[in-house]
């Protein structure tokens, strides 16, 4: 595992870029896979449900691998700032290949306008990831951030099953209360965790107000997600519009 590593630190870009290869490969695999019939009659629901079954796919695998991270190296969630293990630096370049793909995918695709949102969360994830693999610095923090991904199982399934008009199944309703509770116990609890440790140690880690910035950015972008989540599926209005409910809108935040 070590000389993995070291290989990994010697060419962190070409590791992202293989990656990223990597997740197309899983796109186009999942092209093959028959889609609901409701989300074949559009074109933007049907590249929309292919984008988020590789999202799915890598909140599945990262999510437990941060996880698995953090429980077994508890010293993560202490010096979020200079350790780090192998284990943990090939997940951050797992999940950066991924994020290079999906921003590929928005842009190439000819979605970039109305999913805006999409694009400045990735630009903000990968800027850190990146610094991360180049410098070693932050990829304690950066795998107690991928905790999030946790969240994005129940998160993704959520709008998959709204793509499919699944709403009124009994599916649906179990996944939106796990989804509120991973929202909270991973979504929220992780970056409030990051934010308080930043704030706590300003005065000497390195580069701090550029990652406190981008956090609170972060912070900002999903707690407004969570209150249209909670408006939408647990106090939705009469007139509540379908952009409003998560399904495909420039207006809405969509987290990977």
């Amino acid at each position: 595992m070590e000389g993995t590593l070291l290989a990994l630190q010697r060419n962190p870009g070409l590791s992202v870029l293989f990656f990223s290869l990597v997740f197309r490969v899983v796109h186009r695999l999942l092209r093959l896979l028959p889609a609901p019939k409701a989300v074949q009659l559009d074109e933007v629901r049907c590249w929309k449900w292919r984008n988020l079954c590789v999202s799915l796919v890598h909140a599945m695998l990262t999510g437990p691998w941060a996880v698995t991270c953090v429980c077994l190296w508890p010293e993560m969630l202490n010096n979020i700032h200079s350790y780090y293990t192998p284990v943990s630096y090939l997940l951050l370049c797992v999940s950066s290949g991924y994020f290079v793909q999906d921003t590929g995918d928005i842009l190439f695709s000819g979605h970039a306008r109305g999913s805006w949102e999409f694009l400045l969360h990735h630009f903000l994830v990968l800027w850190c990831f990146l610094y991360s693999l180049y410098t070693q610095r932050y990829v304690a923090g950066m795998v107690t951030a991928l905790l999030v991904e946790i969240n994005s199982v129940t998160l993704h399934a959520r709008l998959l099953l709204k793509l499919a008009g699944a709403q009124a199944s009994q599916l649906y309703q179990t996944n939106k209360l796990l989804n509120l509770f991973t929202y909270i116990t991973f979504r929220l609890s992780a970056q409030f965790y990051l934010t308080w440790y930043l704030l706590n140690n300003i005065s000497w880690l390195d580069h701090s107000y550029y990652f406190l910035v981008t956090v609170v950015l972060m912070n900002t972008m999903i707690l407004i997600y969570f209150y249209r989540l909670l408006r939408a599926d647990f106090f939705p209005r009469r007139k509540l519009h379908a952009q409003l409910n998560g399904i495909h809108s420039s207006s809405t935040f969509l987290n990977d």
